[in-house]
């Protein structure tokens, strides 16, 4: 009897497997590696052909989907500033709209953005930010 009860424990923890999956299956678009990026200094590795905000979801996915994030350019609140590999100075931008690249380097993020990636992010300095007053 219980070989069976082991045997529904299996089955369960496989549907509960398979529903994780489905979850996640439509939130990324298709993608075939991992590019680097870095987010306020630290370098991460997220899926290419994915918004930036997704990629962020990516790295912090039980806490960008909590995020006041309209995931459309209306709210403002994924602002960032970011350098591209070609450019001299970093700009602002929606990490909803940006598709994210390798060597794309972070240098600031809106105060949501911020709470939900405190995990992932070192401990920041309390100081000015160009995003904060926006």
């Amino acid at each position: 009897m219980s070989r069976q009860h082991n045997s529904g424990k299996a089955s369960a923890a496989k549907h509960e497997e398979i529903a994780a999956k489905d979850l996640t299956a439509g939130l990324f678009r298709d993608f075939e590696r991992l590019v680097e990026i870095k987010v306020m200094g630290r370098a991460f590795q997220v899926p290419e052909r994915n918004t930036v905000l997704r990629c962020f979801q990516y790295l912090s996915p039980d806490t960008i989907p909590f995020g006041r994030f309209c995931w459309n350019q209306e709210c403002q609140y994924c602002r960032i500033v970011a350098k591209l590999p070609d450019d001299a100075e970093a700009h602002e931008m929606l990490s909803c709209k940006f598709m994210v690249s390798s060597g794309l380097e972070i240098v600031d993020l809106s105060p949501e953005l911020k709470l939900c990636l405190r995990a992932v992010l070192p401990k920041m300095r309390k100081k000015g930010h160009a995003l904060a007053k926006k």
